[in-house]
């Protein structure tokens, strides 16, 4: 059990982030028709001007793909992970706060993923691993 005080906090929260996105952001793309019933009305009307619905529906899957490969992706810099967190934040806070209260019932869960995305933002912000013990 000693392994796990060497387990950045981060790792589990991107783990879980991106894997998350992965599996949301793929069947977006391959069922766009089927995550329509989460945009409200008006944004649908709004979304029209510009767009047919199933296109805006797989922009938003690629976009959660890619999230998923930032998180993923352990290579990357902390930086990138800290944007990919920002917009994580955004697209979940909009969730919650566009989609009818009539939906809180499914919408509820992304809750969680808000705090696990607002917590990697904040961990991101602070240096990790053999460089924070030099700060």
């Amino acid at each position: 059990m000693n392994f796990l005080r060497n387990i950045h906090p981060t790792w589990p929260l991107r783990l879980g982030l991106g894997l998350m996105y992965l599996y949301s952001g793929i069947d977006i793309i391959r069922h766009p028709s089927a995550w329509t019933w989460a945009i409200p009305p008006w944004f649908s009307q709004l979304v029209l001007v510009f767009m047919p619905i199933d296109t805006y529906m797989k922009i938003q899957g690629a976009l959660e793909v890619l999230l998923a490969v930032v998180f993923l992706l352990w290579f990357l810099p902390r930086r990138v992970v800290l944007l990919a967190a920002f917009v994580s934040c955004i697209e979940i806070a909009g969730i919650l706060l566009l989609a009818p209260l009539s939906q809180f019932l499914i919408t509820f869960r992304d809750l969680g993923v808000l705090g696990a995305s607002a917590a990697l933002f904040l961990l991101s912000l602070k240096p990790y691993g053999p460089a924070a013990k030099q700060v």
